[in-house]
C-alpha cells in the first residue's frame, strides 16, 4: 500500500490527539479516515470536528466497511484486547494504546490471533521514541554498564486528586479500569524497565488500595525484584506524594547511570568495579571515575513517532519500534506486583494468567458484595425509620 488508512476507536483524551495529528497530515503516508465511538454525543462532537470522516458508532461495522487499513485503539483498558481480536479477524492492522489489556490471559489470546493473521500489531509506547531512554537502552545492551547489579525507578510525580478519580464512574476500579498507579500511569514505566534493563524472574510488592484516595484500586507501590543474573530491582509509584520524584539509576560493574528530567548522567568506572574487588591490596579504594552528561532537549516525537513508524513499517517494511507481542511484559510486571500483593509472597515470571484472572474476579465480586451490603442496610434504616414513625 502507498497510503495508510487509519480508524481510531474512542474519541476520548487520546483518541482526539490521534485524530488531530493524522487528519492535519503529519503523519506522512497516512490519513485520517474513519471515526468510531459508542457514544451519540461523542460522535456529534466528532462530525463537528471532521465533518469529512466515516463515523461509526459500531467498531465491528467500521472494520468491515472497507474504508481503513489500519486500527488505534483507544477505549478504557478491558476492550484493548477483545477489539483488537476483531480487527485482526477482520483483516485490520492493529495499534493498541497501552496498557495491552488488564490481564495476560486477554493479552495471551490476542497474541494467537494476531500471529495468525499475519498483520501488524503495534503498541502505542511513545516514550520508546525519547532519546534519553534510547540512549539507556543503547548503553545498557551494549554492554557499556558492564554486568548490572541494579536498577531503582522512583516514579511518584504522577499527583492525582480525589476530583480526578471522581470525573469517570470507570476511573480506580477493578470492574471499570482493572487496576490503579499500576495500570493506568506506570504502563510506560514498566514497558522502559523491561525494554531497557530485562525481565525480573520474580517479584515482591505491596500495593497500597486506596491509601491515599477513596478509590478500590493501588494508588501507592512499592516493589523489589530479582533477575536471572543476580540483579535487582526497586520501582516506587504513586498518585498521592506532591512535587514527587522521577529519577531512573541503573547500576553495574563499570558504572552508573542515572537520568533525572532531560539529563542522563553516566559516572564510568575506569576499571570493572568487580575486578578491582578482587585485584586491589587496598580495603577502601574505589575504581576513578569518569563524569559524562548528556543533555537532551526534547522526549521526541513520542505518539507522531509511533504512528509514523507503525506507517512506515506497512508501507515500507521498517522494524516495528514498538511490537505489540511486547506489551505483555509491562503487564506482567503489573499483574505479578498485584498477585504478589494480594498473596503476600513472591509470584514468579512468567506469571499464571489463570491464577491472576480468578484473583481479580474476586477483587471485583468483593466489592460489589460490599456495594450490595450497603444498599441493603440503607434499605434497611429507612424501613426502620418509617416503621418507626
Amino acid at each position: 500500500m502507498d497510503k495508510v488508512r487509519f480508524g481510531i476507536v474512542g474519541f476520548g483524551n487520546m483518541g482526539t490527539g490521534h485524530c488531530k495529528y493524522l487528519n492535519a497530515g503529519e503523519i506522512e503516508g497516512a490519513t485520517l479516515a474513519a471515526i468510531c465511538d459508542i457514544k451519540p454525543a461523542k460522535l456529534e462532537m466528532a462530525k463537528e470536528a471532521y465533518p469529512d470522516v466515516a463515523l461509526f458508532d459500531n467498531h465491528m461495522d467500521m472494520f468491515k466497511s472497507g474504508k481503513i487499513d489500519a486500527v488505534i485503539i483507544a477505549t478504557p483498558h478491558y476492550f484493548h484486547p477483545t477489539i483488537g481480536i476483531d480487527a485482526f479477524n477482520c483483516g485490520i492492522n492493529v495499534i493498541s494504546e497501552k496498557p495491552a489489556g488488564v490481564y495476560t490471559k486477554q493479552v495471551e489470546e490476542l497474541i494467537a490471533v494476531a500471529k495468525k493473521s499475519g498483520l501488524a500489531y503495534g503498541m502505542m509506547f511513545n516514550q520508546r521514541t525519547n532519546p534519553m531512554y534510547q540512549k539507556m537502552r543503547e548503553m545498557v545492551q551494549g554492554g557499556e554498564l558492564g554486568s548490572l547489579y541494579r536498577c531503582v525507578w522512583i516514579i511518584t510525580d504522577w499527583f492525582r486528586t480525589q476530583s480526578y478519580y471522581d470525573s469517570g464512574d470507570w476511573r480506580a476500579t477493578w470492574d471499570g479500569e482493572g487496576g490503579g498507579v499500576l495500570l493506568n500511569q506506570c504502563p510506560h514505566q514498566l514497558d522502559l524497565w523491561q525494554w531497557i534493563f530485562g525481565m525480573p524472574t520474580r517479584i515482591h510488592a505491596f500495593c497500597h488500595e486506596g491509601k491515599y484516595h477513596n478509590i478500590e484500586v493501588e494508588d501507592d507501590v512499592t516493589a523489589y525484584a530479582e533477575y536471572a543474573n543476580g540483579a535487582t530491582g526497586v520501582f516506587i509509584t504513586t498518585t498521592g506524594e506532591a512535587p514527587g520524584t522521577n529519577r531512573f539509576e541503573i547500576t553495574g560493574t563499570l558504572g552508573k547511570l542515572v537520568a533525572e528530567g532531560n539529563t542522563l548522567k553516566f559516572t564510568k568506572n575506569e576499571v570493572d568495579a568487580a575486578e578491582f574487588s578482587r585485584t586491589s591490596e587496598q580495603g577502601f579504594a574505589k575504581p576513578k571515575t569518569e563524569y559524562i552528561e548528556y543533555k537532551f532537549e526534547n522526549g521526541g516525537p513520542q505518539h507522531k513517532g509511533i504512528t509514523q513508524n507503525f506507517t512506515d513499517h506497512l508501507i515500507k517494511g521498517t522494524p516495528l519500534l514498538a511490537s505489540g507481542y511486547e506489551g505483555i511484559n509491562g503487564l506482567s510486571i503489573s499483574n505479578a506486583m498485584m498477585l504478589s500483593s494480594w498473596k503476600n509472597d513472591w509470584v514468579n515470571l512468567p506469571n499464571d494468567g489463570e491464577e491472576f484472572w480468578a484473583e481479580l474476579q474476586k477483587k471485583i465480586a468483593s466489592v460489589k458484595n460490599r456495594e450490595k451490603k450497603v444498599v441493603e442496610e440503607k434499605i434497611a434504616d429507612l424501613s426502620d425509620t418509617y416503621t418507626s414513625k
